[in-house]
């Protein structure tokens, strides 16, 4: 004699109900697309504009930027002139080859641009490029 079992109609379902799962991640989604572009700039420096073709990366680099005030940054951490070298040494693990990409902002003198740059290309730095913002027509 054989025994048939059926689901009455008041047992609860096993199956789990993924939508609203799905619904919460594509609105955690949706918030980090549209803050992950503002986590980008650490220090506000006002960038001169530049019609040169941007660079190809291959590698993070690394940033070095200069408010109107004259203040240096490393990425988002505030240095003194004297101690920026060997900041920098000790992040790129003593590698002279580290890209380094130097923010000035427009209203400083721009003597003191060249200055920071000068001394990390005395400090063996090869790779040292200047940032600007896109030409706007």
């Amino acid at each position: 004699m054989a025994f048939r079992f059926y689901r009455s109609k008041k047992e609860p379902m096993s199956e789990i109900n993924v939508t609203p799962f799905v619904d919460v991640m594509l609105v955690l989604l949706i918030i980090f697309m549209v803050t992950a572009p503002l986590l980008t700039v650490g220090v506000q420096v006002d960038l001169p504009e530049s019609a040169a073709d941007s660079l190809p990366d291959d590698q993070e680099p690394l940033t070095i930027s200069i408010n109107s005030k004259g203040e240096i940054y490393i990425q988002e951490h505030q240095v003194t002139y004297q101690k920026m070298v060997p900041k920098l040494l000790a992040i790129a693990k003593n590698r002279t080859d580290t890209r380094i990409y130097v923010r000035g902002d427009k209203n400083i003198n721009y003597g003191r641009v060249l200055e920071i740059m000068g001394t990390l290309s005395g400090a063996g730095f090869s790779k040292v490029a200047l940032i600007s913002e896109p030409y706007k027509n």
